[in-house]
């Protein structure tokens, strides 16, 4: 595993990202997508507004909100799998911490659009993200239930700033509009048993379409400053459920 571990870290460090193949199961990716359809199905109950208006992804799945002891310990299980926590560690070598889950779906309107961002802007203004983008270590690790589009991503823009392009595009300036396509952006497509592990503050976009279901684990360097982010119900409970 080392030579591939650190063929990874290679690859991550240069371009930000990384796509493994057929990294799961069939079996495994049935028995993770029984689990999600569950919490999917309730979450959209919950917040059928929403969900009908404009929502795009949920998150904290692994909260005790929606999911049953037993499905949440079946969760815990994958995510602290060899095959996770693995390719986790070739990039945070030391102390990984467990952030949160994401689950990515089509919105319900057929025509909103999909958007360049940097998760960092949501919390940041310009001047700060500059700084994030280049001391933090967020990363997501995608794992679609079914096959998709994918991400559409810009190598690389998870250790520099925007191009004027970029950046007027993402901040929608000067006429342009966040959905606008980037001259710089690469398209991957993810079929149900891939692995796609990315900066979380790289320029990047979903794209919407076909079975659109992808569930993201959130995780990051533990020495960065993201302990507030982190969700106490969405971590196990110390009655021998594994922890990251």
């Amino acid at each position: 595993m080392t030579n591939l571990q650190d063929n990874l870290t290679s690859l991550y460090h240069q371009h930000g990202y990384f796509i493994i193949k057929n990294h799961f199961s069939d079996a495994e990716i049935t028995a993770l997508r029984n689990v999600i359809l569950k919490f999917h199905q309730a979450w959209k109950q919950d917040n059928t507004e929403f969900y009908q208006q404009e929502a795009f992804n949920s998150s904290l799945i692994t909260g005790s909100q929606y999911l049953a002891s037993n499905d949440r310990i079946k969760l815990f299980n994958f995510i602290s799998c060899p095959k996770v926590m693995q390719i986790i560690s070739s990039v945070i070598p030391t102390k990984p911490a467990f952030m949160n889950t994401q689950l990515f779906f089509n919105p319900v309107n057929p025509h909103q659009k999909d958007f360049w961002h940097r998760d960092c802007q949501y919390d940041h203004e310009v001047e700060a993200q500059k700084k994030v983008i280049l001391e933090s270590q967020v990363l997501h690790l995608r794992v679609p239930l079914f096959d998709e589009l994918g991400i559409e991503l810009v190598p690389e823009s998870h250790q520099r700033w925007d191009t004027e392009e970029e950046f007027n595009v993402r901040d929608e300036r000067k006429g342009k509009l966040s959905s606008d396509d980037l001259s710089t952006g690469k398209k991957i497509s993810l079929a149900a048993g891939d692995l796609l592990v990315f900066s979380a503050d790289m320029i990047h976009r979903g794209l919407y379409g076909l079975d659109r279901l992808a569930l993201d684990i959130l995780v990051f360097d533990s020495a960065a400053d993201y302990v507030d982010y982190v969700d106490d119900d969405c971590l196990p409970n110390t009655e021998g459920s594994p922890l990251i």
